[in-house]
């Protein structure tokens, strides 16, 4: 990892494994916790027919409360806090050993930090989430299917388990991947450009701010290190939600369809088109950049916070 940013990043050898996983499991249900309801009303807008009444934000979190309180902005959730924390265990170790692997291969390149750093970060984004997907996208395809039920005619469930036995009765273990390809197409080039932009951005960010030297007499306070993180994580969210939204609108809707009524990407992008027009592709765009971007700077604040705070003594 380059020196001039060796007060503010923290590599993969330098950490306690055990602590990191343990305090991290902690962390990220709690910023999980926070965020969970914009997940559920993103979906819900992305599901909804041209019949349904409720086509705003507001009007899908009110509708929710309305019916089942607060417990219904947390449908699924159960379900992801199961499979989050193994999959975010795969994901992050998978993220940060590519990472470095990466830095060391582009050292002989003698390329801009800031270009190093991009597709380091890049590399190790798309990487870490193709091999994550392997559990994210059975626990996703549940946890939506239990956001949407009984919304725009969709199928009622008990629960988690009751999702996946009548998913395998219909549509066998496919049915618990169905939007895998989907999923990596969407989720690989978003994490890509979510951990390359962030790089990008925190380096831009550190020379503007006059940290761009390797013999820095004055290193970052950790307030301002916080500051540029949390900014970096929220460009990163942005930039990352822009690009990637019409491919999770179309993932959202083939992952809640029932075995009736089985479709492919071209259908279900030909009736987002006849319903909205080409602005269907960004149907929940508002909910999803929020979510994304406040995701990302809480993400990425409690992910370097860890990093610290489980940083082997010298």
């Amino acid at each position: 990892m380059a020196q001039s940013f060796g007060q503010t990043e923290i590599n993969w050898d330098k950490l306690d494994k055990t602590k990191f996983y343990v305090i991290g499991a902690g962390l990220f249900t709690g910023v999980t916790v926070a965020l969970y309801p914009v997940s559920v009303v993103k979906t819900r807008l992305q599901v909804a027919t041209r019949n349904t009444v409720e086509r705003s934000a507001f009007s899908v979190a009110k509708g929710l409360i309305k019916t089942n309180g607060i417990p219904g902005l947390y449908r699924g959730f159960g379900t992801v806090i199961t499979g989050a924390i193994p999959a975010r265990i795969i994901f992050l170790t998978a993220l940060e050993t590519t990472k470095s692997a990466s830095f060391r291969m582009l050292e002989p390149l003698k390329l801009s930090e800031t270009t190093q750093a991009a597709i380091a970060n890049g590399i190790a984004g798309m990487t870490s989430s193709l091999v994550a997907q392997s559990v994210f996208v059975p626990m996703d395809v549940v946890c939506q299917k239990l956001m949407v039920q009984g919304y725009a005619g969709h199928s009622q469930y008990s629960g988690g388990l009751d999702v996946v036995r009548k998913v395998l009765k219909t549509d066998g273990i496919r049915g618990l991947y169905r939007g895998f390809g989907l999923s990596a197409i969407t989720y690989s080039p978003s994490s890509a450009v979510w951990w390359a932009s962030y790089g990008t951005s925190q380096r831009l960010m550190w020379k503007f701010l006059g940290h761009d030297s390797p013999s820095d007499e004055n290193p970052p306070s950790v307030q301002k290190i916080m500051l540029v993180q949390g900014t970096g994580g929220m460009i990163a969210g942005a930039t990352a939600s822009c690009i990637t939204t019409p491919l999770d609108t179309i993932k959202t809707r083939l992952q809640v369809m029932g075995h009736e009524h089985r479709s492919s990407i071209k259908q279900v992008a030909k009736d987002l088109i006849n319903e909205d027009g080409w602005k269907g592709f960004y149907r929940g765009f508002g909910p999803r950049l929020f979510s994304m971007s406040m995701w990302g700077t809480s993400m990425i604040l409690t992910y370097e916070y860890l990093k610290r705070v489980c940083t082997k003594d010298e």
